[in-house]
C-alpha cells in the first residue's frame, strides 16, 4: 500500500541534498559554481568542458541515453566517494533524450510535421515528457541516495504570455517548451546567474538623452523568479546572493537542510581519487 497512516513522516524531515539547476549566459561561472559542490564528478555532453582552472573528475562524455543510464547505474550501485554529480548541459543532453522519444513513437524527430507523422501537431514534444520524466526520476534516485545533483543549462530568451500583464520576454532554460516546466518542477533550486547591470540616462543634447548600462562586474545568483527570468527554491532562500568564486556553495548551503551539509566541505572541492 502506497499510503499508510501507521508510518507517518513530517515534510520537514526531508533532508536529502537538493537537485539544483543552474543556468545563465556563457562564461558567467555556471560550471565553476557547480564544481564547488562537495566531491563532484563531471558528466559533460558533446562540446562542453569545465574552465581550465577547475580540477574535476571526468569519466567521459554523455553521447547517448545509454551513457546516461550507465553513469547513473554506477553512481547508484558502484563503489565511489563522489557526493555530487554535475550534468553539463541539459540542452546538450536534449537531442539524445528526444531521439529516444522519436524512436519510441516511430517518428523521424519529435518535431516532424510530415503527413502521418506521430510527432505532428506538437505531439512529439508532448511525448518527450515521458523520457524527460525518466531522466528526472534518475536524478531523484541519486538525490535519495544522498548525492547532490547539479544540472547546468544555457538560457534562451522567449516571450512570456502572462494572463495578468502584457506579454514580455524573459530568460528560461533552453530545452523544448514541454520539457522545461517539467524539469523545473522537479528541481529543488532553479538558479539564474547574471551580472548586475544598472541602466542610466545620459543627456547628449538639450532635451535629448540616451540610456546606457553601467556595472556588469558583480555576478548574482537569482533564486526567486523575477520579471525577466525563471527561478525558484524550496528553502526560503533570498531573492539573490552575490557569487564570489570559491564561495558560492558555502553561500547557498547556508539554506540547505542541515543533514545535507554534514559532510560537505566549504569552498571548492579539492578531493582527488587515488590513481
Amino acid at each position: 500500500m502506497a499510503i499508510s497512516f501507521d508510518k507517518l513522516r513530517r515534510s520537514i524531515d526531508d533532508t536529502k541534498p537538493p537537485i539544483t539547476l543552474i543556468y545563465g549566459v556563457d562564461g558567467i561561472g555556471k560550471t565553476s559554481l557547480a564544481a564547488e559542490f562537495p566531491n563532484p564528478v563531471y558528466l559533460p555532453t558533446k562540446g562542453e568542458r569545465p574552465p581550465s582552472d577547475v580540477d574535476i573528475d571526468i569519466p567521459g562524455t554523455l553521447e547517448s541515453w545509454a551513457d546516461v543510464e550507465a553513469a547513473f547505474g554506477f553512481l547508484l550501485s558502484g563503489e565511489h566517494d563522489y557526493q555530487t554529480v554535475i550534468i553539463d548541459s541539459l540542452d546538450g543532453l536534449a537531442p539524445s533524450i528526444e531521439r529516444m522519444t522519436a524512436d519510441r513513437i516511430g517518428a523521424a524527430s519529435i518535431d516532424d510535421n510530415s503527413k502521418g507523422s506521430p510527432a505532428s501537431y506538437g505531439n512529439g514534444m508532448k511525448e518527450s515528457e515521458v523520457e524527460w520524466t525518466d531522466f528526472m526520476d534518475g536524478c531523484d534516485a541519486l538525490r535519495a541516495a544522498g548525492m547532490f545533483v547539479v544540472l547546468i543549462a544555457h538560457p534562451e530568451i522567449k516571450r512570456f504570455d502572462s494572463p495578468l500583464t502584457d506579454p514580455y520576454d524573459r530568460y528560461q532554460i533552453g530545452i523544448n517548451k514541454r520539457a522545461a516546466p517539467l524539469v523545473r518542477s522537479k528541481c529543488d533550486i532553479v538558479a539564474f546567474m547574471n551580472k548586475r547591470v544598472s541602466i542610466k540616462e545620459k543627456e547628449i543634447a538639450p532635451k535629448k538623452s540616451i540610456a546606457h548600462a553601467e556595472g556588469g562586474k558583480e555576478i548574482l545568483i537569482h533564486l526567486n523568479e523575477g520579471a525577466g527570468f525563471v527561478a525558484k527554491n524550496r528553502y526560503s532562500m533570498p531573492d539573490s546572493v552575490v557569487y564570489r568564486k570559491g564561495n558560492g556553495f558555502a553561500e547557498l548551503s547556508k539554506y540547505f537542510p542541515q543533514s545535507a551539509n554534514d559532510t560537505a566541505p566549504t569552498g571548492a572541492a579539492t578531493r582527488r581519487k587515488a590513481a
